[in-house]
């Protein structure tokens, strides 16, 4: 029973998926606006939650000939054939979907709703089915699928999109590259055998090492805007760490490019991420 809870949480990417829904949450947590209800707001995360699952579900449905050419993947479900890959799982997957806006749409307002719908859109078919086989760009692109759950968080208190929730949703939408690009070029190998085009394999890791670390400047540069915008201490004092984390990390990277390095690079990634969700959450909720 525990091994079957785990596999349906690997094929839905419910770890991801949380994280998502939190980032929906601090988009809600620093716009500017009357305050949503406890439950319209649990329904929203829920709903983007369910959004991202189809999503993730339907990522591992499309890709099983890829996952079944990397070590860290060939274990999933599909691949393994503990899940058939058949009409079944898309019908189920499609339901999820529409579950999922239907249920932004009643708790919130249709903006929240087209933002969650966006959301997986994005991550389902615009990067998955349309990028990721083709060009490096693919995480760039793609990372505006975390940003529109900062967006649909914000529209949930209104509906018109102020300063505050763009700007955190600019920096989910930098965060993504920098975390995805340190993930492939520890499991290069893996990206190589798939014939994936991400930035380790396209141009090495040494050129890829140096890309990340631009790129985790602007963002940790991004993720100072939300407290010029209004948010407060906390969430500065938050964010500085983070940032100050990840850099140094991304710096350790440049010197010394490879597999270690970057699964380090990529566990700063997710402190960040982490810090800065929480910071917002706290200033927003809680401003001191």
């Amino acid at each position: 029973m525990a091994a079957d809870i785990r596999q349906l949480c690997g094929v839905f990417k419910l770890r991801i998926g949380f994280a998502i829904a939190l980032s929906a949450l601090a988009g809600l947590a620093v716009t500017p606006g009357p305050p949503v209800p406890f439950w319209n707001a649990a329904a929203l995360a829920l709903a983007v939650l369910l959004g991202a699952a189809s999503a993730g579900a339907f990522n591992q449905f499309a890709e099983r000939d890829l996952d079944a050419r990397m070590i860290r993947t060939r274990d999933r479900p599909f691949v393994s054939g503990r899940y058939t890959a058949g009409p079944a799982w898309l019908a189920i997957i499609g339901a999820l979907l529409v579950v999922s806006v239907t249920l932004a749409a009643w708790a919130t307002n249709p903006m929240a709703a087209t933002h969650v719908f966006l959301g997986a859109f994005v991550y389902g078919i615009v990067y998955t089915v349309w990028l990721k086989r083709r060009t490096w760009l693919n995480i760039v692109i793609g990372g505006l699928s975390g940003s529109f759950a900062v967006l649909a968080g914000a529209a949930a208190v209104d509906p018109a999109p102020s300063a505050l929730p763009v700007c955190l949703a600019i920096v989910l939408f930098l965060w993504t590259p920098p975390h995805f690009w340190s993930l492939a070029m520890a499991t290069r190998d893996d990206y190589v055998r798939a014939r994936v085009p991400m930035l380790p394999v396209v141009i090495g890791d040494a050129r890829a090492a140096r890309v990340i670390l631009i790129h985790t400047v602007a963002l940790v540069a991004a993720s100072l805007l939300p407290f010029v915008f209004g948010l407060g201490y906390v969430y500065l004092a938050l964010a500085v760490i983070g940032g100050w984390v990840f850099v140094g990390k991304s710096i350790a990277l440049v010197r010394t490019p490879g597999p270690a390095a970057a699964r380090a690079n990529f566990n700063a990634s997710l402190l960040q991420l982490s810090l800065i969700l929480i910071g917002a959450m706290a200033d927003g909720w809680l401003p001191l």
